[in-house]
């Protein structure tokens, strides 16, 4: 196997077990990946437009996620209100609901994320992260990712 082929199944295959543990995590409090991410959004930055909200989403691709921002609104965890000013725009926020699912959601990253950092233990992590920007940051996931790491310039050095 090529080394190109094997790093693409490999990354794949991290995917798709981080993905695995994650939907285990999150089954009893009835939401998928993609549903927590839009509350951890919403948490981390208060009320969003549904477009702003597209742009930072990294589960779905587009800027209108509008069938997923359904399905939490429908769930009772987001609330959607129509603009004052202009009412083709919707504006986003969690509901007290909304709210206690995303903090429980936090810890569970929080989790996933120790147990990241203690496989990487001892690795050169810097140049993972470097080569997977290199192959991700012009396409449409790797620039939400982006848009994610500006305010706080968080990407890792």
């Amino acid at each position: 196997m090529r080394k190109a082929e094997h790093l693409r199944f490999a990354i794949l295959a991290v995917q798709r077990e981080g993905n695995r543990l994650l939907i285990q995590a999150l089954k009893p409090h009835g939401i998928t990946p993609s549903q927590a991410e839009v509350l951890r959004l919403l948490q981390q930055h208060g009320t969003l437009s549904l477009s702003g909200l597209g742009q930072l989403l990294v589960c779905e691709s587009g800027t209108n996620p509008s069938r997923l921002v359904e399905r939490v609104v429908a769930a009772g965890l987001v609330e959607r209100r129509t603009d004052a000013e202009d009412r083709r725009y919707l504006h986003l926020s969690l509901t007290p609901e909304g709210e206690r699912v995303a903090t429980a959601v936090a810890a569970i990253e929080e989790d996933l994320y120790s147990f990241i950092d203690a496989a990487a233990e001892g690795l050169e992590t810097d140049a993972v992260l470097q080569f997977l920007h290199r192959f991700v940051d012009t396409l449409p996931a790797g620039k939400a990712l982006n848009k994610r790491l500006e305010p706080g310039g968080r990407r890792s050095q």
